[in-house]
């Protein structure tokens, strides 16, 4: 197959799935190359999951409400908005009740649903519960060492070690 853009050999195919119908480019390196690396403005290219939360968010916020929602964190894994923000990836299930209010809209608009639709695991989901509760009591265990309260770390060291020894005997 020879390029769209000359009469070199095609050595790479590249489908766009941006609009209603996939786009297939064949191009050679050189052309392949410069279809890459052009400015954003003429890629036309989907926004990021990022791009799309930090858009969402911005959405009648005001700085100052966007600052204080950014300090608030997940109790169970610590994850702060910001974070969720910049990264496009939640910590733990929990997330999606701690941030409840800010990603439904956000859900809605990339998804069109907020409730799942579809296949689960068949394996593992009973195991969920207890994996957070080791991710939470880890980061508590941190946090008490940061803190130097020592005591209090081996308590949650040895509360660590009874979940594991519990999972590995099931």
């Amino acid at each position: 197959m020879k390029c769209q853009h000359c009469e070199k050999p095609a050595t790479f195919h590249i489908t766009e799935l941006t609009g209603a119908v996939p786009q297939e480019l064949h191009l050679c390196e050189e052309h392949a190359r410069q279809y890459l690396t052009q400015p954003e403005d003429q890629a036309e290219a989907q926004p990021t999951v990022s791009e799309a939360i930090n858009k969402q968010m911005k959405l009648g916020q005001t700085a100052e409400e966007l600052a204080k929602l950014d300090q608030r964190s997940c109790p169970v894994c610590g994850i702060t908005f910001y974070e969720f923000r910049n990264q496009g990836r939640l910590g733990c299930p929990h997330d999606y009740v701690c941030f409840a209010a800010e990603l439904e809209p956000l859900l809605v608009n990339i998804h069109g649903e907020t409730q799942h639709r579809g296949k689960r695991p068949k394996r593992g989901a009973e195991g969920t519960d207890r994996q957070t509760d080791l991710i939470r009591l880890r980061r508590e265990m941190k946090e008490a060492i940061e803190q130097e309260d020592y005591e209090g770390a081996s308590q949650l060291r040895d509360k660590i070690r009874r979940i594991e020894k519990e999972g590995q005997a099931s």
